[in-house]
């Protein structure tokens, strides 16, 4: 077991909140669109097979990105490692899935620009260089 990296540094608080708060909109946003992809199953158009798989897979790595951010808030250094990882490899696949012609409804597209809007912001601020040198030490 390691130990906790003490995060009560103001300026650490603060980014970490902001980590939280936007890996939260991620979560949320990931949740309601998987809501709208039931509610919308029946129409073939909305909703393919890989909206379904697309859907599904976002919130499972919304919610461990959101443990990820919970676990780097309370000082776990491999919490961070993991949030510094997800968020800059979902950000790469977020830009795959709006760049690929005809897989995803324009609909799916634009939700995912959010995602990954929300997601550049975690990345930025975890490889920035305060959070960089707190989790280091």
């Amino acid at each position: 077991m390691t130990t906790p990296v003490n995060v009560e540094h103001p300026r650490s608080v603060a980014a970490l909140r902001s980590v939280q708060l936007l890996v939260a909109g991620y979560l949320a946003l990931s949740v309601l669109t998987l809501i709208a992809i039931i509610a919308l199953r029946n129409h073939t158009t909305i909703v393919n097979d890989a909206v379904w798989t697309r859907g599904t897979i976002v919130v499972a790595s919304a919610a461990l990105t959101f443990l990820f951010a919970r676990r780097a808030a309370q000082g776990s250094r491999k919490g961070f490692l993991r949030l510094r990882i997800v968020s800059a490899v979902m950000v790469v696949a977020i830009v795959a899935i709006i760049s690929l012609p005809g897989t995803f409804p324009l609909w799916m597209k634009g939700e995912q620009a959010v995602c990954g809007l929300l997601l550049l912001g975690v990345a930025l601020l975890v490889n920035g260089k305060h959070l960089r040198s707190v989790f280091t030490c």
